[in-house]
């Protein structure tokens, strides 16, 4: 019997150290992540994972290291190119537009897409009357599909945190994206928007694959497929959820439980 070939890969980081001065804070840092594949990066505050986060994002260039996308055949890209190589990124705060509706917000997620112009038409520039009725039409899908249709019309102020956080992924997916990266989706969250977010993000692997920073791990654990774990921006396990949650080195240093 062959064996099955294994999937290609969204994202490959690969020996990534980064260095402030004489602070290290990553140091040789490997890990990928293959389609359709949900991927937890998860560690004890200080372990790297936001600083890994803003690498993959080009927020910060890598000491030394690679970070790949080898679907598309490129490296260390900078953020102003990530959507349009099909990369999508929430960041810890919400990041809406305090000043456009929450469908307008999601609109401007189309943004990135070939032929993408909804901004000409907020400056007053020409655009298709047609197209920017058809990617309101989808803006308002995308909320319909996470359940927050009915704040279409409100003004990112007037409403719950909870909503705002499902209203950025509405604005990222609408980017058509390979790869959904979510910094820290559950704080902030009570436990019922903990279930519905958990929901969202668990269907997104049917269409692309999810990077997910977060240092919740009742949240993570039975969300992901495989997690990876940092200690004082080292990778001290990687494997799935039914291992990591056993292993000796994540406990002491995750959990605070003795070795």
């Amino acid at each position: 019997m062959t064996e099955a070939t294994p999937p290609p890969l969204t994202l490959a980081v690969e020996h990534v150290s980064v260095r402030f001065g004489g602070l290290t804070a990553l140091n040789d840092v490997s890990f990928s992540i293959a389609a359709n594949e949900i991927v937890g990066l998860i560690g004890p505050n200080g372990a790297g994972k936001t600083t890994a986060f803003n690498v993959v994002c080009g927020f910060l260039a890598p000491s030394s290291g690679t970070v790949r996308f080898p679907a598309l055949g490129r490296e260390n890209l900078k953020p102003a190119q990530l959507a349009k190589a099909g990369v999508a990124r929430t960041l810890q705060g919400v990041g809406l537009f305090d000043h456009l509706s929450v469908i307008e917000n999601v609109m401007a997620g189309a943004q990135s897409r070939p032929g993408g112009g909804f901004f000409t038409s907020l400056l007053g520039l020409p655009i298709s009357s047609r197209r920017e009725h058809l990617v309101r039409d989808e803006a308002l899908a995308m909320l319909d599909r996470l359940g927050i249709a009915r704040f279409a019309k409100a003004l990112p102020g007037s409403i719950p945190y909870g909503i705002a956080k499902k209203v950025a992924v509405a604005r990222a997916l609408m980017g058509q994206p390979r790869l959904m990266m979510l910094d820290e989706p559950a704080s902030g969250l009570d436990e019922n928007e903990l279930s519905d977010f958990a929901s969202l993000i668990s269907g997104l692997k049917d269409t692309m694959s999810v990077l997910l920073v977060e240092h919740n791990m009742d949240f993570v654990m039975p969300l992901v497929d495989r997690l990876v774990v940092l200690n004082f921006g080292q990778v001290i396990a990687s494997g799935p959820p039914s291992v990591i949650s056993h292993d000796e080195a994540v406990l002491a240093a995750y959990l605070g439980v003795e070795q």
